[in-house]
């Protein structure tokens, strides 16, 4: 064998040897947190998480949009490295972002499509989000409101409401100080 290939394929062989192992396959999680706007700010610099969108989730419509999403929740959909972060711990971050404690939406956006849900694709992710919601009720010692659905198709949302906080920071702060929500949250969590 010629020297100089042989002394390239065993160093392609060394890099390849010490590289770190490739990533399995990525996975994906549905919360309704509220404002879709600030669930999705709240989520996507949370570890392991490689990207969120905004969208509608648990309603009948096929084509919801903003002005019309009746029965469905505000939604993110959150794609994640399972080997950088567990559904568990994705799912207690969601809950830390939020009030769970509230049934009717979040903070200054109340009303049926801004209720809180953890939607589970399995039995169990089930278990996982009920052990995680049975955990922040006893850290809270309160009732925790945010439901545990069944996964239900997730539609996104509208392209001016992708990566809204990055894109219009001027308009989300206005919004986020205005509606009170740093306040509110450190008020449920203790911050």
């Amino acid at each position: 064998m010629n020297k100089p290939l042989f002394a390239a394929v065993a160093a392609a062989s060394l890099l390849l040897a010490n590289a770190a192992p490739a990533a399995g396959p990525l996975r994906a999680a549905v919360f309704a947190g509220g404002c879709f706007w600030s669930a999705e700010h709240a989520m996507e610099h949370a570890k392991g998480v490689k990207s969120v969108v905004v969208g509608y989730s648990g309603g009948a419509s096929s084509r919801p949009t903003y002005q019309n999403h009746q029965g469905h929740l505000e939604a993110i959909q959150v794609t994640y490295d399972p080997s950088q972060t567990s559904y568990s711990r994705l799912v207690a971050t969601f809950f830390h972002n939020i009030d769970p404690t509230d049934p009717n939406g979040q903070i200054c956006d109340q009303g049926p499509s801004y209720r809180t849900a953890v939607f589970v694709e399995d039995a169990a992710e089930r278990a996982t989000a009920e052990a995680v919601k049975a955990q922040v009720a006893k850290e809270l010692g309160k009732p925790v409101a945010t439901k545990i659905l069944p996964a239900a198709t997730f539609h996104m949302g509208e392209a001016y409401h992708q990566d809204y906080a990055r894109k219009n920071p001027a308009a989300y702060n206005a919004y986020k100080i205005g509606c009170g929500r740093d306040a509110a949250l450190k008020a449920v969590w203790k911050r």
